[in-house]
């Protein structure tokens, strides 16, 4: 932020800076060693006087001036100004172009805003080079800009930095006193000259400049008045000129038709505004951060792909007898040309990116300081310059801006094939197909719902190879061989079916035309320890009534219909029950699990696809293939919760009532994948839970065994 409170012309920070109409900031003292008298021709009086014009400040016109382009000898003139010699033009500590004054000023005890300014005197700004001539007010017809005093005694205290002589002309040396009834900071040779202890000046209190400092701060801040009414403070704010305006402004200037709206509701809403920029420009500050450390890499892998292709060009060359020698030494003055080239365009890029983003930053804090003033008045004086700079400044990093201008590859391949009678025909040839960058696997997005696992990828963002498609790989889950699991050209993919509570291995790789590329990086995935699911719409009988979620189920008809849960089963130990929220006429409702192809039209356990218990208010039966097993006493009722325990590590089927084992292991041996399956008629409705624990005394019973 440094820089944007320096002034262009000294270099040095502000000293009570004032605001030119072009909206750019200069010194006062700076300004008046900048001012060029003009012919009386040239005033604004005679101006006026003929009727040629109305501004309070008139601007040269561009014909009357030698304007300074890149390629200027630094020299300027004022062709047709007859006192104006040709005088040469000099540069400021910022490397900003000034007019120097034709003669040094006079020494003077009088502050710079006080001493008198030569008659029709014209300044032109150092950094826009916009000239105007000042009218009878002179130097005290610029506002000055009270939110810059502000902003710099903020950022000098901050670093602690020494206070100078405000008076000094060129280096400024350290103050030894400052004046309280002045607010002038002086050092002993420009108190001596400018502040003697004698006359009125005796009166006044000098204290060491760490004192004058912290009194300053404790002071309240000074207002801003009215530049044509200098004893009357802002009170609105001129929309027209875009101005803070006083009430004789309004009643009796040249403000008095303009459309007017309060001070402090404008304030704000240029506040408003300039933040809105600064976050758009703060995105884009963030980018090029990044960019500039792409960049770097780029540097690197431009090493590293530099040596990696000199030696394999000097293997092959070595290859082909003394002929090749010959070859060799062009060959490889060619690949350190390339070599040099994308050092020198990436290293440009760098340094032209950082020269931009340092500016940027600058002046992001410099707005946020300017965002903390409370001088309502001040902060108008110079918003709207500040968000223009801001929009202008957010363009500059437009499209483009932030895009390499060079690749890290080496886009060359030596082409080895020709009998030794044509080595001297070899040469470069550029590598038209190539293998697609390794895809990059983004964490982010990758995910895992009970079984399920969704991965997602792209490509490189430097890559210019496109890709055809991509193969995602999975292992089984128990640290085996990987196998394919997903072939395509979408980059995001869900994979359905995994065994619950274990850990997979994930990887990605691109191909084309060409071939495939590299692996990614292995992704490790977790799924759920426990299942947590609901009843399948899709694969049911349409004679299923769905509510809750998915989660309770009746049916429209008499007849047994079957619904199937959501998840399947493959792998571990899983439990989960159903409760009876309705037991109408005693009918015989079937809990268990089933193949995806089970028939859903007849009681569960009447096909070889089911392994059920069908109950009624008594007893109970296993059932498989219409073979009807176990018959076991106690029954259910409206309330009774039924527990299904499917233990494919130990490849059996267990069923619960209220918390009770239903008889002996209804199932064994069984495997493949099952889905929880319920089967059931119009007088009965069941609710599902899930993701339960295993009963204890399963658990004890196991743990024995």
């Amino acid at each position: 932020m440094e820089e944007e409170l320096k002034c262009p012309v000294c270099g040095s920070f502000y000293r009570e800076p004032i605001i030119l109409p072009c909206s750019h900031n200069i010194c006062q003292a700076c300004a008046r060693n900048i001012l060029v008298q003009t012919p009386e021709s040239e005033s604004p009086q005679s101006r006026r006087a003929s009727g040629s014009g109305v501004s309070d400040y008139d601007y040269l016109d561009l014909d009357k001036m030698s304007l300074y382009s890149e390629a200027d000898s630094g020299y300027g003139s004022y062709g047709g100004f007859a006192s104006a010699p040709t005088t040469p033009c000099q540069k400021s500590p910022n490397g900003v172009r000034v007019f120097p004054p034709a003669m040094p000023p006079p020494a003077t005890h009088l502050s710079p805003a006080l001493a008198p300014v030569p008659r029709n005197s014209c300044i032109t700004c150092p950094q826009c080079h916009r000239s105007l001539i000042l009218d009878d007010r002179g130097l005290r017809g610029f506002p000055k800009n009270r939110v810059l005093e502000g902003v710099i005694d903020r950022y000098q205290q901050s670093k602690a930095a020494a206070l100078k002589c405000q008076l000094c002309e060129k280096a400024p040396k350290e103050a030894t006193v400052m004046c309280e009834q002045c607010d002038v900071f002086y050092c002993d040779p420009c108190r001596l000259r400018c502040h003697p202890p004698r006359g009125p000046l005796a009166k006044h209190r000098l204290v060491p400049p760490a004192q004058g400092r912290v009194s300053r701060r404790l002071s309240p801040r000074k207002v801003s008045t009215c530049t044509d009414h200098e004893l009357e403070n802002h009170s609105m704010y001129c929309v027209q000129c875009k101005m803070p305006v006083c009430y004789q402004c309004l009643e009796e200037g040249k403000h008095s038709s303009h459309e007017v709206k309060a001070l402090g509701a404008m304030w704000k809403l240029h506040k408003s505004q300039l933040s809105q920029a600064l976050n758009g420009l703060s995105d884009r500050a963030k980018e090029a951060k990044e960019f500039l450390v792409q960049l770097r890499n780029m540097v690197q892998q431009i090493q590293e792909n530099s040596v990696e292709f000199e030696a394999c060009l000097v293997a092959q060359c070595d290859a082909l007898i003394d002929a090749l020698n010959r070859r060799k030494a062009q060959l490889l003055a060619r690949v350190n040309k390339e070599h040099e080239h994308k050092l020198k365009v990436v290293r440009d890029q760098i340094s032209h990116c950082t020269v931009k983003l340092r500016q940027t930053t600058g002046l992001m804090e410099y707005c946020l300081e300017v965002i903390k003033e409370n001088d309502p008045s001040g902060f108008l004086q110079i918003s709207d310059a500040l968000i223009r700079r801001v929009h202008l400044t957010e363009d500059q990093w437009g499209k483009g801006t932030l895009t390499p201008r060079m690749t890290t590859d080496f886009d060359l391949s030596l082409d080895n094939s020709p009998l030794l009678q044509s080595i001297h025909q070899l040469d470069f040839v550029q590598m038209k197909s190539e293998f697609p960058a390794t895809p990059i696997l983004q964490l982010e997005e990758c995910c895992t719902h009970n079984n399920s696992a969704t991965l997602s990828w792209k490509q490189p963002p430097l890559s210019t190879v496109p890709a055809d498609g991509y193969i995602l790989e999975l292992d089984d889950g128990n640290g085996g061989q990987f196998r394919e699991v997903y072939v395509g050209k979408e980059t995001m993919c869900t994979v359905d079916g995994l065994h619950f509570n274990s850990t997979y291995n994930a990887r990605i790789k691109a191909f084309n035309k060409t071939g495939v590329s590299q692996y990614s990086k292995t992704l490790v995935l977790q799924t759920s320890e426990v299942a947590w699911f609901a009843f399948d719409p899709g694969s049911a009988h349409s004679d299923i009534i769905f509510s809750n979620d998915n989660l309770t189920v009746t049916c429209s008809s008499y007849d047994d219909r079957v619904v199937l849960g959501k998840t399947g089963f493959s792998k571990g130990v899983h439990y989960w029950e159903l409760t009876v929220d309705r037991y109408d006429n005693h009918p015989d409702p079937a809990f268990g699990v089933a193949r995806i192809d089970v028939m859903k039209d007849v009681m569960l356990g009447k096909d070889d696809k089911a392994w059920a218990m069908y109950v009624d208010n008594n007893r109970s039966w296993f059932m498989h293939n219409n073979s009807h097993t176990n018959r076991t006493e106690g029954g259910i009722t409206k309330g009774a919760t039924i527990g299904i325990l499917l233990d494919l590590n130990r490849k059996t089927l267990t069923f619960f009532i209220n918390d009770e084992q239903q008889g002996p292991i209804a199932f064994e041996n069984v495997e493949g994948l099952f889905f929880p399956a319920v089967s059931l008629n119009r007088n009965v409705q069941v609710t599902l839970h899930t993701g339960l624990p295993v009963p204890d005394c399963y658990s004890s019973r196991a743990s024995i065994a």
